[in-house]
C-alpha cells in the first residue's frame, strides 16, 4: 500500500469551488487508471474528508455527458466505460482481441442459469438443461472470470457449488445480481417460458 502521508486530501489552500474541482479530477483520474470498478471507500481516500463521493461522481457524469465514456456503478463501484453507441467504431479501428468474450448462445444460457440458481452444482444445471454440463464449458466461464467456486453444496459428497463474480456484473455492466430481468422481463422478450 502506497504511504499517503504527504498526499493533501483536504485542498484547505484551494477556494472552494477549485477543491471541489480537483477532487472531481482525482477521481476521474483513478477511475482512468483501472480496469475494475473502484468502490466508494477508496474514492474517498482521494479526496477532502467532509467530500460527498457520491455527489462529485454525479457531478463529474453531467460533466462528461456529451463525452463518448461514461461513470457507470457496476458492482460495488464506479468504472469508466464507452458508451455502448460507440463499441463498433472502436471495433473497427482499435486493437481490442482478446477483450471480449468468446461465448456462443449456450455458454450465455449456463451463465444465466449461474447467476438466477446461485450457488448451483453441476447436477443443478444439468437439471435445468436436461444434459451434462462439460467439465470443459466450466472450465471455460471459470477461465474467463464470470464464475467462481461456491461453497460446498450441503449433501452427500458435498459437490462444488458455481457463483457469478464481480467481472460478471462488470461484463454485463451490472451493479449487482438484482439489477438481473426478472422471469417476467424474459418471458415478455421470448426469451424464457
Amino acid at each position: 500500500m502506497t504511504d499517503l502521508s504527504d498526499f493533501d486530501r483536504e485542498l484547505e489552500n484551494l477556494p472552494t469551488a477549485l477543491r471541489w474541482r480537483e477532487w472531481m479530477r482525482r477521481i476521474e483520474a483513478v477511475l482512468f487508471a483501472t480496469a475494475s470498478p473502484v468502490s466508494r471507500q477508496n474514492l474517498a481516500r482521494v479526496v477532502g474528508q467532509g467530500a460527498s463521493v457520491d455527489l462529485l461522481i454525479d457531478d463529474l457524469a453531467v460533466e462528461l455527458a456529451d463525452r463518448s465514456f461514461e461513470i457507470a456503478r457496476v458492482a460495488d463501484g464506479w468504472m469508466l466505460r464507452t458508451k455502448a453507441g460507440y463499441s463498433g467504431v472502436i471495433r473497427a479501428a482499435a486493437d481490442v482481441g482478446g477483450q471480449g468474450l468468446d461465448l456462443n448462445e449456450f455458454d450465455v444460457a449456463v451463465l444465466a442459469a449461474v447467476a438466477y440458481y446461485q450457488p448451483i452444482t453441476r447436477n443443478g444445471l444439468k437439471d435445468i438443461f436436461g444434459k451434462e454440463i462439460s467439465r470443459d464449458l466450466i472450465g471455460r466461464l471459470h477461465a474467463q472470470d464470470l464464475i467462481a467456486t461456491g461453497p460446498r453444496a450441503p449433501r452427500r459428497g458435498a459437490p462444488y457449488t458455481f457463483v457469478t463474480t464481480e467481472q460478471f456484473l462488470v461484463h454485463f455492466g451490472l451493479e449487482s445480481l438484482r439489477d438481473l430481468p426478472d422471469a417476467e422481463q424474459l418471458a415478455d422478450a421470448g426469451m424464457a417460458d
